[in-house]
């Protein structure tokens, strides 16, 4: 078992194909810039490379929007960086969007739908406080 884990929480009124692509996104910053989580490229027997991968599992986490709004807030509190998908983001089209949607809106009045984090085992617990594994 490792000493941190890596967590996503969703917002569990999002479609499945919302709840998908939001995955995928939140995660790209995690990988981005904690690249010590990223193990070696694999290779099969007929020697194809392939991209590698987090060296540990990726937990995902569903809850309300007051507990999203919640761990957001425990998050930060504790020093931790986290990734952030918001509703608005929806309607963007690349990442210069993105950024500026986020940029627009006052911390409290994030519509979030999403988050990732990286951290010790004990401070990701305390921050996803009330989250339900997704299923």
């Amino acid at each position: 078992m490792t000493e941190t884990k890596i967590a996503v929480l969703l917002r569990d009124d999002l479609a499945t194909w919302q709840r998908l692509n939001v995955t995928a996104f939140l995660v790209s910053g995690i990988a981005g810039t904690e690249r010590e989580l990223i193990g070696e490229e694999y290779v099969d027997a007929d020697g194809t490379v392939y991209l590698p991968m987090f060296r540990q599992p990726v937990l995902i986490f569903s809850g309300d929007r007051q507990l999203l709004t919640n761990a957001h807030t425990r998050a930060l509190s504790r020093g931790l960086r986290i990734s952030i998908f918001t509703s608005e983001l929806f309607s963007t089209g690349n990442d210069r969007d993105n950024r500026a949607a986020v940029r627009s809106v006052a911390r409290e009045k994030l519509d979030l739908v999403g988050l990732a984090l990286h951290g010790p085992r004990n401070v990701v617990d305390k921050v996803l406080k009330g989250a339900h594994l997704h299923g």
